[in-house]
């Protein structure tokens, strides 16, 4: 299943509209580095992305195992290390509370199954980069 992002970045800061083509967010750099901390930050939006998965992996398997929850809340933080070749390390944490009157099996089987939910997987496998191409005045997002 291919996923298709269009920005469109406007002069103000790094502000950039970020659509789906359903749904719309603005994306931004904080003012300290000239942006106007208006939206999230590309590595804020990585890890947002990494963080929903994580929690609706455990929605989507408590409900399918009939095991009843509340609210579940995570938290992600990550450090990046930048290595000799100019790649980059990045240690990703993760903390995870859910609601309900489950035991500590169930808490324990339902996290490890959102570490391996599939936005984690994506981005622990190999990813290849084509290089950009010019996009069409007709393609722009409006």
């Amino acid at each position: 299943m291919a996923t298709e992002i269009k920005i469109k970045n406007i002069p103000t800061g790094y502000q950039s509209i970020i659509s789906n083509g359903n749904h719309t967010i603005i994306g931004d750099e904080p003012v300290a580095v000239k942006g106007t901390g208006l939206g999230l930050t590309p590595t804020e939006l990585l890890l947002a992305g990494i963080s929903m998965c994580k929690v609706a992996t455990i929605r989507n398997v408590a409900r399918r195992k009939n095991i009843e929850i509340g609210d579940v809340d995570a938290e992600l933080s990550q450090v990046a290390k930048k290595n000799a070749d100019g790649t980059f390390t990045t240690e990703v944490n993760s903390s995870i509370k859910i609601e309900g009157d489950i035991t500590d099996e169930q808490r324990a089987m339902l996290i490890k199954e959102a570490d391996n939910c599939y936005v984690t997987r994506l981005v622990r496998g190999e990813w290849i980069f084509n290089e950009s191409t010019v996009l069409n005045e007709e393609e722009v997002l409006v």
